[in-house]
């Protein structure tokens, strides 16, 4: 039996915004979206759900679940214990004593991070792991992500073992069939030229995330081999004499490596230049920014207007709790907004769910409202005089105005 669902507007992302919209539902799965002068037939009409405001002043929209393409659900734990800091190196430096001082990392604070972008509206994560234990708190909350086990090792003496090693990591994971796991590296300053080609040879149809032009200090150190990031390899005693430095910038360098490609998630991307974004555009890789992190880790501000034009696919990330204050992605969209006000709202909003499905390799299930694709939709709350309701989407939205309605509670 299907359930009809409707709103005052209906966004699809697929296709423009439907005004007294509607979205009919069976078993989990989206089988016809439209409006009321293209009525669902008669016989589903008595199983019809309104989504009534809860007064006049408040219509509600539909649009589908929000897609965080990047975060670290594992250091949710450090939430406000990693003050901001004035450059990256810094900032990781005070991450990395943090972390020191425990054995593992608690699955409590992931659980409630977990249920807290539930409440927010997210449906889909791309989520970093060194330990993957974030793994068993996502498959108890039905949620779907892609979990990428992250390598790091910048002197690494057998980088197809460390590979083959991680990945039978994930192979003695209980199978989900809404997580998706696979093996990435951590950043051009943190992982050795050698270990990136056999993630690269392992990763098969697999998508690969890294972090990429994210600081200053990583373009100085493949130009010139110095900087922040060699006195912090010295420092753990991670550097080594043979490596040399490339004299590329980010994305010449992970090309080299048989990284650029469809399956590539390039995250924060904050100093890449318009010939890099065009590179990555051109191999139809994804660029996932998380600009609230960037400013709270030194990084810079990301030009998010660049990478619109550009024409990369862009997704939207929150980062960590360790950067951030919460992992809602509507206050993500907020200051795209205020960094891009050039960008039109509508472009923005697909970038936090069709752009991130796709990126993240679960485009064929979820980021639009389209028959077929499953059900994982929310209805927002927003004022009855909002003069753009896709604008105001962008205004930043509370988890008490987000309510979840086609797929599961």
């Amino acid at each position: 039996m299907s359930t009809v669902h409707h709103a005052r507007w209906v966004l699809p992302i697929s296709q423009p915004p439907i005004e007294n919209g509607w979205v009919e539902v069976e078993a989990g799965r989206i089988i016809a979206v439209g409006s009321d002068h293209s009525a669902p037939s008669a016989r589903h009409r008595a199983h019809s759900t309104e989504h009534p405001a809860p007064s006049t002043e408040h219509v509600t929209v539909i649009l589908p679940g929000l897609v965080n393409a990047h975060t670290h659900l594992e250091l949710s734990w450090m939430r406000d214990q990693v003050p901001p800091a004035r450059s990256m190196p810094q900032w990781v430096e005070r991450l990395m004593a943090l972390r020191r001082t425990v054995g593992h990392e608690p699955s409590e604070p992931i659980a409630d991070a977990i249920r807290e972008s539930r409440a927010a509206g997210t449906m889909l994560f791309g989520d970093i792991t060194n330990t993957l234990a974030s793994y068993e708190p996502l498959a108890a909350s039905g949620m779907s992500a892609a979990v990428f086990r992250e390598l790091l090792g910048f002197n690494v003496v057998d980088p197809d073992g460390t590979v083959k090693g991680a990945q039978a990591q994930l192979e003695k994971l209980r199978p989900v069939a809404r997580l998706r796991s696979s093996v990435v590296p951590h950043a051009p300053y943190s992982v050795s030229p050698a270990l990136l080609r056999a993630i690269a040879d392992a990763s098969k149809d697999a998508r690969v995330s890294i972090h990429l032009g994210e600081s200053p200090d990583e373009l100085d150190f493949l130009r010139s081999g110095r900087g922040a990031w060699r006195s912090l390899l010295t420092s753990l005693g991670a550097w080594t004499d043979q490596w040399r430095p490339p004299g590329t910038g980010p994305v010449d360098y992970v090309a080299s490596h048989g990284l650029l490609n469809h399956r590539l998630l390039a995250v924060h991307c904050v100093h890449l230049t318009e010939r890099e974004l065009a590179m990555l555009a051109q191999a139809d890789a994804s660029v996932v920014t998380c600009p609230r992190s960037n400013e709270w880790v030194g990084a810079g501000v990301p030009p998010i207007e660049r990478f619109y034009r550009s024409g990369v696919r862009v997704a939207v990330g929150t980062d960590s709790l360790a950067s951030v204050g919460d992992l809602n992605v509507f206050s993500e969209l907020r200051l795209m907004r205020q960094i891009a006000p050039g960008i039109p709202a509508r472009e923005i909003l697909a970038s936090a769910t069709r752009h991130g499905a796709d990126a993240l390799g679960f485009g064929d299930t979820l980021g639009t409202i389209e028959p077929g694709k499953r059900a994982e939709l929310i209805t927002v709350r927003v004022p009855g005089g909002a003069a753009d309701v896709e604008e105001y989407l962008l205004s930043g939205i509370d988890p008490d105005q987000v309510t979840w309605v086609g797929g599961r509670d």
